[in-house]
């Protein structure tokens, strides 16, 4: 059986989410730390490497950790702590250790009682670990008496949580682009992964809810759902259901492709790179992990990624990646790749989990 061959533009596609998260040169705001004295230098990481040693970490501190982000002027991993023991163990093993006043419990309370006070759509809520705080952004279509509301629950909450306004509009992408089509609608390819032996490939859940059958640009049918979750996680499966070509790379829309060989987990500030149909790469950092994203009509995502990465209509589902690693799935946002934005990812991991999938 001859194997035909999709264009790469057509079936490498990769969707809009770049993770942002500290720039290059950050400033480490002190309102609520300070950075106890080292007694050695950290240890100098890649984004990855970071995101293997805040695990470990994580686990060893317990309680006593507060979240973590990585520096990527220093190429280091900082990790927040609540007093002087765990800052030497933190440094022992090769980060750098930062005294701060909220803990990871009396964050988490906080978004706890965003979620039973504050579930207003259009709004969207994140752990910040550069602040040590729960940064809630509101929309455009936030009104008055609502962001009025807003503002007394976080007050509320005193130096645990922030409010700040965005000027777009929380949605997610869907329509537009070249990549993948159904009646309905058009979206991102994210990952060719497989399952059980089979070629399958993983895209945003909205948009396996709203299509259950998918074509290439050219109008051919390339696959239809197997499983897809939506708005209780972003992340959708589809198998391939004709004879077509399936690498697992990501379109750089330049003639050239990045090849991917795993999934890995998203750190705040690590540098990525987005892929989509609409809007192609784009470039950005992870700002925050676990959002919460309030899209409106009951729709309401929780464990996303969060950047400053640029997206729009059509990049939905496509691929956010750090070199050939998997990072996340394009969710929505706000803004456009003109003016800028923010952009929401699913996490990869989680969708492989679920599914019982790996990249491939």
């Amino acid at each position: 059986m001859k194997h035909r061959r999709i264009p790469r533009r057509r079936v490498a596609i990769a969707g809009a989410g770049v993770t942002a998260l500290v720039a290059a040169g950050v400033t480490f705001q002190t309102a609520n730390a300070s950075e106890p004295a080292k007694d050695s230098a950290p240890h100098t990481l890649t984004a990855v490497a970071a995101g293997k040693l805040a695990s470990t970490l994580g686990q060893d501190l317990g309680t006593d950790a507060a979240g973590t982000y990585y520096d990527a002027q220093q190429k280091s991993l900082v990790v927040n702590v609540l007093d002087e023991t765990a800052a030497k163990t933190v440094e022992a093993a090769g980060a750098t250790a930062r005294l701060v006043e909220n803990s990871l419990a009396e964050l988490k309370g906080a978004r706890t009682t965003l979620k039973q006070d504050a579930t207003i759509p259009g709004t969207s809520w994140v752990t910040d670990p550069t602040t040590n705080k729960v940064v809630v952004t509101a929309d455009r279509t936030v009104s008055k008496a609502e962001w009025t509301k807003l503002g007394k629950v976080v007050d509320g909450l005193g130096t645990v949580a922030e409010l700040q306004r965005t000027k777009g509009e929380f949605k997610p992408f869907i329509a537009g682009g070249d990549a993948i089509t159904g009646s309905g609608g058009r979206c991102s390819l994210g990952f060719n992964v497989v399952k059980g032996g089979q070629p399958y490939f993983i895209t945003a859940g909205h948009c396996t809810e709203a299509i259950s059958t998918w074509s290439d640009s050219s109008g051919n049918q390339i696959g239809t759902n197997e499983q897809s979750s939506f708005p209780d996680n972003d992340f959708g499966l589809v198998k391939y259901t004709s004879d077509v070509d399936h690498p697992s790379e990501v379109d750089l829309y330049n003639g050239s492709a990045q090849n991917i060989t795993h999934a890995a987990a998203a750190t705040v500030g690590e540098k990525v790179t987005r892929s989509g149909s609409t809007t192609q790469v784009h470039d950005g950092t992870v700002t925050g992990l676990d959002a919460t994203v309030n899209y409106g009509n009951g729709d309401i995502v929780n464990g996303l990624i969060q950047t400053d990465v640029c997206a729009e209509p059509g990049d939905s589902g496509g691929s956010l990646f750090d070199g050939d690693a998997a990072i996340g799935l394009t969710s929505g946002g706000s803004g456009d790749c003109t003016s800028g934005g923010e952009t929401f990812f699913q996490p990869v991991t989680e969708a492989l989990s679920t599914f019982g999938a790996e990249i491939g």
